[in-house]
């Protein structure tokens, strides 16, 4: 197989070895590795979103982590356009693109192609969520198919983040976020990719997840959350989301115990991972699964 002008793509749940994997791949194939999380684009927050290494960046050349500042809202398209300049320039230098997160949504974009809607108002935007939040979703999903029918049982009742954004694309463009989907811009052919899903043993990863929570006290997670909360970024930002921020604040307020709060951080951790493995399934049904630890089968899959 001619690996220069493929992309491979690494996804799996947080805390299954994507990055150590995407790490010793690159090194056999003269690979250099792109981030694909869109929580490890924060600069000011490295411990909590498990940016690779120093040493591991010595080795091998990352891109796009650790450039965004916290208080920038960080869209899929933004990353998409970095993205591709960057496999660009990585393939002037012949090397090897290796994409590797666990945002699902990125790798959807990548894939299948990227949807060109126009920014939402970030007024419009938190008035829609505030509507969604005084009304449950229950009734603020009758309305959004009230007011778009192309939306009934196309996205489930349930998904509030889907729905909500269903929502603000109809009422700011005035035109159904399936008639945007129509008009999707497809980035590369599809043989181009080579796809890895890390398929780790649940009761392993749980072993993971607690592990990697020790490491971030250690490596200095309190410290980190002190430098976020000093800079008063607003609650609605995305990187509000990354776990950690709101249990270690609670624990700063004295409101929970050290042991209380890596236990929460823990099972939000498990309970994300979750997710991310229902996303898998549904989405990515042409990825080969493969366990991290074997390195040598998935460069056979290569040949």
């Amino acid at each position: 197989m001619d690996l220069k002008s493929k992309i491979i793509l690494i996804s799996g749940p947080t805390a299954s070895g994507k990055s150590n994997f995407a790490l010793k791949l690159a090194k056999k194939i003269n690979g250099e590795i792109i981030n694909a999380d869109s929580m490890q684009v924060y600069k000011q927050l490295k411990i909590l979103t498990a940016r690779p290494k120093k040493k591991d960046l010595k080795i091998i050349k990352h891109h796009l982590y650790g450039f965004c500042d916290v208080k920038k809202n960080y869209s899929t398209g933004e990353w998409i356009k970095l993205l591709l300049k960057t496999i660009r320039n990585i393939r002037i230098n012949k090397r090897i693109p290796i994409v590797v997160g666990g945002t699902g949504l990125y790798f959807k974009a990548l894939t299948e192609g990227l949807v060109e809607i126009p920014n939402i108002p970030i007024k419009v935007r938190n008035k829609i969520r505030q509507l969604q939040k005084k009304i449950g979703q229950k009734k603020f999903f009758k309305k959004l198919i009230n007011f778009d029918t192309l939306v009934k049982n196309k996205i489930d009742k349930n998904d509030v983040q889907r729905s909500i954004r269903a929502y603000e694309i109809k009422y700011q463009t005035k035109k159904s976020i399936f008639d945007w989907f129509k008009k999707t811009k497809i980035l590369f052919p599809s043989n181009e990719f080579i796809k890895f899903y890390i398929d780790y043993p649940r009761e392993d990863l749980i072993k993971r997840i607690n592990l990697r929570v020790e490491h971030m006290f250690k490596d200095g997670a309190i410290g980190e959350v002190k430098r976020f909360n000093r800079l008063k970024v607003k609650k609605e930002n995305s990187s509000n989301k990354v776990i950690g921020i709101k249990e270690i604040t609670d624990l700063l307020n004295k409101r929970c115990t050290l042991k209380q709060t890596k236990e929460l951080i823990a099972i939000k951790t498990r309970q994300y991972a979750k997710r991310q493995a229902t996303w898998a399934r549904g989405q990515m049904h042409s990825w080969q699964k493969i366990n991290p630890k074997n390195l040598n089968l998935a460069l056979k899959k290569l040949k």
